[in-house]
């Protein structure tokens, strides 16, 4: 790659004797504070390298080479404020004081305790930061009178799409007049969204759709993009068009004195250490974001990687001599130092004295972390040998000495672990249980109590947290039956979602829709048809073709106390937004341990139109995607509206998805349009049967019922059972119960084979012990293996149609019964 242009030493030099007659600004108690913050960071960096090549930790990604830029950035960030950043941000935690030394060696180690490490509790990597936005009730904090961070994905790009909504929200919070009241999230909405990423991850189509949705929208977005001129071993010359992503971000440059649609970003360049210029370049960014609402980028050149990427390489494999030596020379600390030096700021063997005592505080800390970190390790093998000693002695004292030393052979094997961890003494208890297997049962009954004791610590520590626990888990939301009368209209689907939607948004000003057509139009099946003029352009409002930062909008609105209803226009078109609704939205509870949520609702409308691109049905792979977010999929759209009202009642995301072909179909609408609840993980028996059981779900409702009516004609009677919702999926064994009754089950949906039938079956089969009821085999019909055929024949040979699910639950009766089924066809 190209080397930078001040990598020459004439160069250097001139800048250095011009940075040395530069009268100093600043405070020097704070400086020396700056400095000394930013020498422990590198340290913390290099002492976890050290203690991940020793064997004490996995792996490590630290934020070396990036210290004096995060340092300059937080003398900007106020209280209220949010970052969503990547893993490099430790020392930007550290001067915040959202995070510390101890807390990073913790992480580092991954130590389950939230008390120790409370970004995560131990389930992320090293350089995962976030501040607990909840109280452990799972209730909101108050966030306006907190450093807000949330917390980091690792995949690159994907703290962008959140980043806009951040933002987005403090328009929000200044512009809507009834969000006033709400102090607890915002002040009047001066908050700043800070965003930082690496200059490779700009390569991101996640970035580049983020900055643009950010602009349109006008959100107060301040954003560093750190550029150490790689991606881990990739030059920018290819990684960026030009080798410089803020040359490539000049179309996006605000017109001075422009104002709407013309305004765009702020961009700046500094190079990363330059200590003046970063906090001068910080200050003016930040004034302006903050007092004009526009977003900015500061595009921090000529950083260095002192480590490399992280623990899994090394950089001397693919830079030069040359560029090492040039990182070697052009390092930010070392560079703040010598700034020091020459201003007399301070002296050499101040600077030495500091540099010592930072040495051994960075090491002390990391020895009292990784000592809290093996007590309780400790602890579980002293439990494990006093087990083992007394059952050794136990069996040599009846006279199995060989059994005896195979226990104390365990014993010493778990003692000499170098570095043990709590899945060594589990190993550990079930070799001896296997060894005692043919011994008294109390000799393995203390063994098997220990076990089970750990149960509930293990779940705590690993598993909890995939869905809220709080009051206001979507599963708590009690039920409210909808409510009829004589003086109930008939309409249009349509027009019973676009009463409930009417009724929420006058009851909850927090509630914010868009998507694609939402706005003026409505959304192209007119479910909020004349709700923006009602609401107003930001309540009810239109985006761009843009559905990754749609949710990412949605994800960030949500973090910030709002209840956002974004629209993805079609079913197929949420594959474009897959990946951050399963690594950002769907994991955020569980990769916190309860110390974030975005209740979002994520609104789109599948199944059954026409076309490779419009009408498929790929709920298996979301399912499986997706857990930590509850899928629903209602069958017509007075059940959806039941849906909309439970989830704007709890704090948890979800996925609704409408059935494309129902919106025309006439509907009761209820009385209680805006009130009436159903309960999630319920299915609902709409046709009673004695026969077979056909379970299935949307659309393909009234393909069951219409199979039902002519199976009636052969006297065969088929129960028919909506599930509702897939996540969770049928919590109180409805379809178990019937197969009790009947014996005999079909799963019928639209998608592909081995898809959400088969996880359907298995969760009846197995989950329910279904399959004990079974007097034939249980079968699944989806849809073929290919996306639905275009036209009106294509999707009725591509799809499950009433004469395949007549024919497969006839011949189900005719192998049972073939004198009283035969067959005909």
């Amino acid at each position: 790659m190209k080397m930078p242009k001040r990598a020459s030493t004439k160069t250097g030099t001139a800048l250095q004797k011009k940075q040395a007659h530069t009268p100093p600004a600043f405070d020097r108690d704070e400086v020396i504070r700056d400095y000394r913050l930013a020498y422990q960071s590198r340290q913390a960096s290099l002492l976890g390298r050290k203690e991940v090549l020793s064997g004490k930790a996995k792996f490590g990604i630290f934020g070396d080479g990036k210290e004096i830029a995060q340092i300059a950035m937080t003398k900007v960030f106020s209280k209220g404020d949010f970052r969503a950043g990547y893993y490099r941000d430790q020392t930007f935690g550290f001067a915040l004081g959202i995070s510390n030394i101890r807390e990073f060696f913790a992480q580092l180690y991954a130590h389950t305790d939230v008390v120790a490490e409370p970004s995560t509790g131990g389930r992320s990597m090293s350089g995962h930061y976030g501040t607990r936005s909840l109280n452990p009730d799972g209730s909101w904090k108050n966030l306006a009178e907190m450093y807000n961070s949330t917390g980091d994905v690792s995949p690159t790009g994907s703290q962008m799409p959140r980043l806009v909504g951040l933002a987005y929200a403090s328009r929000m919070y200044r512009e809507i007049e009834q969000l006033r009241p709400l102090a607890q999230f915002s002040n009047n909405g001066d908050e700043i969204a800070f965003g930082t990423i690496g200059n490779a991850s700009c390569a991101e189509g996640m970035f580049w759709e983020a900055v643009n949705a950010a602009g349109v929208l006008n959100a107060p977005v301040l954003l560093s993009i750190y550029d150490d001129g790689y991606g881990i071993s990739v030059p920018n010359e290819l990684e960026i068009t030009k080798g410089s992503v803020s040359e490539a971000l000049e179309g996006f440059r605000r017109t001075p004195g422009k104002t709407g649609a013309d305004t765009g970003f702020d961009i700046y360049v500094v190079n990363g250490w330059d200590y003046p210029a970063l906090i001068e370049t910080y200050r003016t960014a930040e004034a302006i974001t903050r007092r004009d609402h526009i977003p900015s980028i500061i595009h921090i050149k000529e950083l260095t990687q002192p480590q490399g990427h992280s623990t899994s390489g090394s950089h001397e494999r693919y830079k030069s001599p040359e560029r090492l030596e040039w990182e070697r020379e052009w390092d930010s600390n070392k560079k703040m130092r010598e700034w020091m030096l020459d201003t007399r700021i301070a002296t050499e063997d101040e600077l030495q004295a500091w540099e010592k005592a930072d040495e051994a505080f960075v090491r002390s800390e990391q020895q009292h972390e990784w000592d809290a970190f093996m007590a309780g390790i400790e602890e579980n093998i002293g439990t494990i040998e006093t087990l083992y000693t007394g059952i050794a002695a136990d069996l040599a004292n009846a006279g199995n000495p060989a059994r005896a030393e195979e226990i104390l052979a365990l014993q010493k094997e778990l003692r000499e672990k170098r570095f043990p961890v709590y899945m060594d003494t589990m190993v550990s208890v079930n070799k001896a249980l296997l060894a005692l297997r043919d011994d008294e049962p109390p000799r393995r009954e203390q063994l098997i109590a220990w076990k089970k004791s750990q149960e509930p610590l293990i779940y705590d520590r690993y598993d909890s947290y995939m869905y809220s626990v709080s009051a206001d888990s979507a599963l708590k939301v009690p039920e409210v039956k909808a409510a009829y009368s004589d003086l109930s209209p008939v309409m249009q689907g349509f027009e019973v979602l676009n009463a409930c939607f009417d009724a929420a948004l006058a009851r909850d000003p927090r509630i914010i829709a868009f998507g694609e057509d939402l706005g003026k139009l409505g959304d192209v099946n007119q479910g909020f048809m004349g709700l923006q003029a009602k609401y107003g352009a930001l309540r009810v409002s239109d985006t761009g073709i843009r559905e990754t930062t749609i949710v990412g909008q949605a994800i960030g609105m949500a973090m910030r106390g709002l209840r956002p209803i974004a629209e993805i226009q079609y079913l197929d078109y949420i594959l474009y937004a897959l990946q951050i609704i399963s690594d950002d939205i769907a994991t955020l509870q569980y990769r916190t341990k309860g110390g974030q949520k975005a209740p979002v609702i994520i609104r789109t409308r599948g199944h059954r139109l026409e076309g490779i691109w419009h009408s498929g049905s790929p709920m298996a792979g979301i399912i499986n995607l997706v857990h930590g977010v509850h899928v629903i999929v209602p069958r017509n759209m007075t059940q959806a509206a039941g849906f909309y009202n439970t989830m704007l009642l709890s704090d948890e995301p979800c996925i609704i998805i409408e059935v494309l072909n129902g919106y025309r179909l006439k509907e009761r609408r209820p009385d209680n349009i805006g009130e009436f609840t159903v309960p999630l993980g319920v299915p609902e028996i709409i046709r009673p049967g004695s026969d077979v059981t056909i379970v299935t779900y949307g659309a393909c409702c009234r393909v069951a019922q219409e199979a039902a009516e002519m199976l009636a004609t052969t006297n065969i009677e088929t129960e028919i059972i909506d599930v509702q919702t897939l996540l969770p999926f049928d919590r109180t064994g409805v379809i178990g119960e019937s197969l009790k009754k009947t014996n005999r089950i079909l799963f019928l949906d639209e998608d592909m084979p081995g898809g959400t039938t088969a996880y359907m079956m298995q969760a009846v089969l197995e989950g329910q012990d279904g399959y004990k009821w079974l007097d034939s085999a249980p079968r699944t019909l989806p849809a073929k293996p290919h996306r639905p055929a275009y036209g009106t024949d294509g999707n009725y040979f591509s799809k499950p149609n009433a004469e395949q699910v007549f024919e497969t639950v006839y011949a189900m009766m005719h192998e049972a019964e073939p004198g009283k089924y035969p067959m005909f066809f």
